[in-house]
């Protein structure tokens, strides 16, 4: 841990401009700058995981770091930042780490075969229920910033693996797939080093987007499911 003093910095910036003014003062200072990710600074990206004063993306609700404004502090404090700590996220460098473990879990059944020979069925003649529609974009919300494997005691990634499973499983063209989809991704969770879940509730109410825990429960019957028709 490196303690450094920062100057200049107003109410109104967001976290990463906090970041950025750090930044451009050691570097003015010769020194070398800190390392973390960023992208879109609009909260969809999820790049910008930090862990801020023991919780993921600090100490606001629903938001992500780029999110978080040093309003929430008070001028004079002490700020720890580390990075999201896990097995399956191995550190970089400084506060950015490897999170392709997601990816790998998204390639393993997070996506639907679909024929483009030019017979491709008007997605809009297909009839889905408001309730599973709206339950389905709930889902699909997680920007995979993985604040939940960092918030669990366990490293659990079941909260995004629910999520992802569920945005599938809700909808008709999801079904068909489904039973593969669902063993091929908790394989792959377990083979990258998660954890299990143990209901403790911390992902959720760390969740900048409020993934809601009810997509693990319907994982886990997916999964069950999935396993009585071998």
């Amino acid at each position: 841990m490196v303690d450094y003093k920062v100057t200049d910095i107003s109410e109104h910036m967001s976290f990463l401009e906090m970041m950025d003014v750090l930044n451009e003062q050691l570097i003015n200072k010769g020194e070398e700058p800190v390392a973390f990710d960023h992208d879109c600074r609009e909260g969809i990206c999820g790049m910008c995981s930090m862990y801020i004063n023991g919780e993921a993306h600090g100490p606001d609700r629903g938001v992500t770091t780029c999110q978080l404004h040093m309003r929430m502090f008070k001028d004079g404090d002490t700020i720890t930042i580390e990075p999201f700590r896990a097995k399956a996220f191995p550190v970089i460098k400084d506060l950015v780490v490897d999170r392709s473990s997601f990816d790998r879990i998204q390639h393993a059944g997070g996506y639907i075969s679909v024929n483009t020979s030019g017979n491709t069925q008007d997605a809009n003649a297909i009839p889905i229920s408001k309730y599973a529609a709206d339950e389905a974009m709930d889902a699909a919300t997680c920007i995979g910033c993985g604040a939940c494997v960092a918030s669990c005691k366990n490293a659990s990634a079941m909260l995004f693996v629910g999520a992802k499973v569920s945005q599938y499983a809700l909808l008709p063209q999801g079904r068909i797939e489904a039973v593969d989809r669902v063993k091929n991704m908790v394989a792959q969770m377990d083979l990258e080093g998660f954890g299990n879940c143990t209901n403790t509730g911390a992902c959720e109410i760390e969740c900048p987007k409020g993934i809601s825990l009810e997509n693990i429960a319907r994982m886990n019957r997916e999964y069950l499911s999935a396993h009585i028709k071998d």
